[in-house]
């Protein structure tokens, strides 16, 4: 895989892992699963599941719950994400989520389609003028 391209068998390690995540998606609320696979560096695939709150504020969507779970695994550079929804619904990631995408480096949101091949998309077309890390750099040294 280069920087800029995901090779045909991640993506679908991707769209697999996602896959299975939405399974164990938590969503008593609005019944929408959702699963999200990331892609760190070094091959290695993190997945996650939404999961709904009581308080709708404390939802958390899937694909930050896999890039949580990549950095609590130590992963810091993360180089694609996969995205799957219901049948028949493709989806694209919320503000929140492609703003945490910014920070940890990923260059491509993989949108699985119900119909046909999925989506690659370049992340920069999802958010072009990210919020600057610069001015927190001094605290995030370690990334």
């Amino acid at each position: 895989m280069t920087k800029n391209r995901v090779s045909a068998e991640d993506r679908q390690r991707l769209i697999d892992a996602a896959q299975a995540a939405a399974k164990n998606a938590y969503a008593p609320y609005s019944q929408f699963p959702v699963g999200a696979a990331v892609l760190a560096s070094d091959g290695t695939v993190y997945a996650g599941c939404n999961v709904e709150n009581a308080s709708y504020g404390l939802a958390l969507c899937a694909e930050r719950v896999a890039i949580h779970t990549a950095v609590a695994n130590g992963r810091r550079r993360l180089t694609a994400v996969a995205v799957v929804g219901p049948s028949g619904i493709t989806l694209t990631p919320c503000g929140a989520c492609r703003q945490v995408m910014e920070e940890f480096g990923v260059q491509n949101v993989i949108l699985a389609s119900p119909r046909g091949a999925p989506t690659v998309v370049a992340f920069p077309a999802l958010l072009p003028s990210p919020f600057p890390q610069v001015a927190a750099r001094g605290r995030h040294a370690g990334l």
